[in-house]
């Protein structure tokens, strides 16, 4: 079984918020609700000031803090290494969303239109694909690799079989495949550009890497 992982080089990208629109479409995400997120700061003094880019989503980390304090079982890890939760089972007590030392979960308390007073086709295909009083996140696009895997496709080479986030960026920062196939491009990188996650100190084993 492969476990899924992400690549992201932060040279290339170039904070054009693609991955997150993307990722809005791709799950058709209420307003408000973003399983795709990036920061942008800034360092250094005046004149010599760098722009500071960073691309943050669900690290689908190998230790999940998140898994562990879940009291319902609804959200699990699969042996793909990914991520989920079942919003049927989902309590939404909130206590995953606090355990994240990553910050990576939301609470869809209630629907939000995106222009008020007006609902729009988004507001309910989105109001169609999530019920409300549950913890949501980023599930890696689990629905695309599932299909494309039954199709016979590779998860970070064909683009039906990747996350929506990785296929839309133009500047080629995402990368996405299986981290324990040595042969993997996802693998390679981490290999050969020493990529490494977010806060490593944390000891929850990410599935996202950064080049920095």
């Amino acid at each position: 079984m492969a476990r899924w992982g992400m690549v992201i080089d932060l040279k290339r990208c170039n904070g054009c918020y693609s991955c997150v629109m993307a990722c809005k479409q791709e799950h058709s995400l209420p307003a408000g609700i973003f399983f795709n997120r990036v920061l942008v700061s800034e360092s250094g003094k005046y004149p010599m000031v760098a722009k500071e880019i960073l691309p943050i989503l669900c690290n689908h980390c190998r230790e999940a803090v998140c898994v562990a304090v879940c009291p319902s079982g609804a959200t699990t890890k699969g042996d793909d290494g990914v991520v989920t939760v079942d919003y049927d089972k989902c309590l939404g007590c909130r206590y995953c969303i606090i355990a994240c030392p990553f910050q990576q979960r939301s609470y869809f308390d209630k629907l939000r239109e995106y222009f008020p007073g007006q609902e729009t086709h988004f507001d309910k295909m989105a109001g169609e694909a999530f019920q409300t009083g549950v913890a949501v996140k980023c599930v890696f696009c689990k629905d695309r690799i599932d299909k494309g895997l039954k199709k016979g496709l590779t998860p970070g080479v064909d683009r039906e079989a990747t996350p929506a986030c990785v296929i839309n960026c133009f500047t080629k920062a995402r990368y996405f495949g299986d981290l324990d196939d040595p042969t993997s491009e996802v693998a390679r990188l981490i290999r050969e550009k020493r990529a490494l996650p977010l806060h490593p100190e944390y000891g929850t084993e990410p599935s996202v890497f950064y080049i920095r």
